[in-house]
C-alpha cells in the first residue's frame, strides 16, 4: 500500500512524532495509517523507557473543578526541568490528567501502588463469581487473570483509557508527551473530592414526617 507526503503529514499532526519517523512507520506498515499509528507508540514506549531512570524532581501541582463544584481533583505532575513545567504543552498535560481522574476515579496512579491483599481479595471474588456462572475449573484462572486486569483498568490511572482519546491509555498518552518535550514525566500523586462523599446522607420520608407532626399535635 502506497502513502503520500500527506498522509506522512497527517501522521505527524496524530503522533507528535518525527517527520522522518512518520514516514519510516507508514514504510513499515505498508501505508497503513492505523497500523502506523500502533508502531509509532510502541516505538515510542521503548523510548520514553529510557527516559525513566532520570531526575523528575520540578513540575505542577494543578486542579479541576467538575459540576459545579461537585467534584475537586489536586494533582502532582513531575518532569525534569522548570522550563518544562512551565510550557503550555505541559500545563495541558496536567490539566488533562487533572480531568481524568475526576471523570474516571482512579484509586491509585499505577499497579504497583495497589496493596496486595486488595489483589487478592478481588482475585477471591473474581473466582467465586467465576464458579457461580458454571465455568469450567481449568479455565477459571484465566478468566480470573483477565478479569483482574480490567480490575486495574478500573482502580489505576495509568492503565485507564484516556477520556479524551479512548484509543489510548493514560500510560500512552504520557510516553506521546514524553518524546514531544523531550523529558521525563511522572504522575507523584492525585487526590479526589466529591461533595458529600463518606457522608451518611439524610432520606427524609415526607408521608412519615407529617404524620409524626400530626400525632405531636393532638
Amino acid at each position: 500500500m502506497s502513502f503520500t507526503a500527506k498522509d506522512v503529514a497527517a501522521l505527524r499532526a496524530k503522533t507528535n512524532a518525527g517527520m522522518m519517523d512518520c514516514k519510516k512507520a507508514l514504510t513499515e506498515c505498508d501505508g497503513d495509517f492505523e497500523k502506523a499509528t500502533l508502531w509509532l507508540r510502541e516505538k515510542g514506549i521503548a523510548a520514553a523507557a529510557k527516559k525513566q531512570d532520570r531526575i523528575a524532581a520540578e513540575g505542577i501541582v494543578t486542579s479541576y473543578i467538575h459540576m459545579g463544584g461537585k467534584i475537586g481533583v489536586l494533582v502532582e505532575i513531575n518532569c525534569e526541568t522548570d522550563f518544562v513545567a512551565k510550557t503550555d504543552a505541559f500545563v495541558q498535560l496536567g490539566k488533562d490528567i487533572a480531568m481524568q481522574i475526576a471523570a474516571a476515579n482512579p484509586k491509585y496512579v499505577r499497579t504497583e501502588e495497589v496493596p496486595a491483599e486488595e489483589v487478592e481479595k478481588e482475585k477471591e471474588i473474581l473466582k467465586a463469581q467465576a464458579l457461580n456462572e458454571g465455568k469450567p475449573v481449568q479455565i477459571i484462572e484465566k478468566m480470573v487473570e483477565g478479569r483482574v486486569k480490567k480490575f486495574y483498568q478500573d482502580v489505576c490511572l495509568m492503565e485507564q483509557t484516556y477520556v479524551k482519546d479512548p484509543s489510548m491509555t493514560i500510560s500512552q498518552y504520557i510516553n506521546e508527551m514524553i518524546l514531544k518535550i523531550g523529558e521525563k514525566i511522572s504522575v507523584r500523586r492525585f487526590v479526589r473530592y466529591e461533595m458529600g462523599e463518606g457522608l451518611e446522607k439524610r432520606h427524609d420520608d415526607l408521608a412519615a414526617e407529617v404524620e409524626k407532626q400530626m400525632k405531636g399535635n393532638k
